[in-house]
């Protein structure tokens, strides 16, 4: 296929998405009116999800242009593009602060008053100092996904190297940057949901989790495209293989940290820290855990141990819509047995949400794909396509 019809593809995803999009903030709009709390927690559940992708693509570009490693060439403009919708999810943020009340105990002043956790951190956990860490991070991860794409695409234009040198001068910082402030961020919107409990490996877990989830959508968008030019011309098996890789490694390492989370956890015998466990593997909540741990591990962890499958495109695929899909339920895990800890609890706005939210960000995605080159020019460490 042409540059051209790829661009066609990239047009028909835009318009899909933003029908997708009507559609799903369509019956948001109304499950607000005749649910408004399940529509907040829904509307969270989502709006972690897909803010996860793009925050893991942010990760992985800094990483790419520190090791300049062959895997990330193709998928390069990929984490581009999605680290451009940040701003966008800033905007997306704004129902979230009008539903503080329906998510947090910490904004009720009479639990706060019979809460002796609430009442020490109230000068921390309260709405106007939420929103304003929230804008200040917000406006740091755009501010940096902007300086990023723009030397990128520097360096496009020019056979100097400066660009390059100075996206990895950029890159070191950064990866230091975001695991920091994602600290902050998921501490105010997921940790507190339940104020009581604490755990240091959790917001490890939820930025590994993140880049997990944002190498799984770029090896299934590649799959999408490989056949169509430019990729075509340069993307081969080896590409996928050095991705399916990572895949492996990252499928690793999330369950190294949720494992480890659970067994420091399980070892101290807290009764504040084991209660988060205690209500999700409460009534159907365990089956979500068997879900997860067959889906978010063990499956893939067994396809990936192939080499001939993580050189099989389609196969290689297949395992990332997998692990995809199952990074869905876990962030649903995450937040919503917080709200119903007796037992598994699904509502039809879990589907609407996603689908409103994820829309807008495919759409956006799509429109910022197909406004530059989809290949990377004059990289100084761009292999030939042949080499490996």
């Amino acid at each position: 296929m042409s540059d051209e019809a790829i661009q066609i593809r990239l047009r028909r995803l835009q318009n899909n998405a933003l029908i997708a999009a009507a559609i799903g903030l369509g019956f948001c709009v109304l499950g607000a009116f005749l649910d408004t709390k399940q529509f907040f927690i829904s509307y969270l559940f989502a709006y972690l999800f897909w803010l996860g992708i793009a925050l893991g693509c942010l990760g992985f570009l800094m990483i790419h242009h520190l090791t300049g490693g062959r895997w990330g060439f193709p998928v390069r403009r990929f984490y581009e593009a999605a680290t451009m919708t940040l701003p966008l999810m800033g905007l997306l943020f704004v129902p979230v602060c009008f539903g503080l009340r329906y998510l947090y105990d910490w904004t009720d002043p009479q639990a706060v008053a019979a809460d002796p956790v609430l009442q020490h951190r109230s000068h921390y956990l309260n709405t106007q100092m939420f929103i304003m860490r929230a804008t200040i991070f917000f406006l740091l991860w755009s501010a940096f996904a902007m300086l990023l794409n723009h030397l990128s695409f520097s360096q496009d234009r020019t056979s100097d190297v400066q660009p390059t040198r100075c996206l990895r001068a950029l890159s070191g910082p950064g990866l230091i940057l975001y695991p920091l402030t994602a600290t902050f961020v998921f501490v105010d919107w997921v940790l507190s949901l339940e104020p009581d409990w604490h755990s240091t490996m959790f917001l490890v877990l939820i930025v590994i989790g993140q880049m997990l989830s944002g190498l799984a959508f770029s090896i299934l968008f590649l799959a999408w495209l490989h056949r169509s030019e430019p990729f075509a011309s340069i993307v081969t098996s080896i590409h996928f293989y050095h991705l399916g890789m990572l895949l492996f490694a990252f499928v690793m390492l999330w369950t190294y940290m949720a494992f480890s989370q659970l067994l420091i956890i399980y070892s101290g015998n807290l009764p504040t820290e084991i209660s988060w466990y205690t209500h999700r593997i409460a009534g159907g909540w365990r089956a979500v855990v068997w879900f997860l741990v067959l889906l978010h591990f063990l499956i893939p962890f067994s396809l990936l141990l192939s080499r001939s499958l993580k050189r099989n495109i389609y196969a290689l695929a297949t395992v990332a819509a997998v692990v995809l899909f199952a990074h869905v339920v876990d962030t649903y895990w995450l937040i919503a047995p917080s709200f119903y800890p007796n037992g598994i609890h699904f509502h039809w706005l879990d589907l609407a949400a996603p689908l409103g939210v994820g829309g807008i960000w495919v759409a956006a995605f799509a429109k910022r794909l197909r406004s530059h080159p989809l290949l990377v020019r004059n990289d100084p460490r761009q292999y030939s396509s042949h080499e490996g």
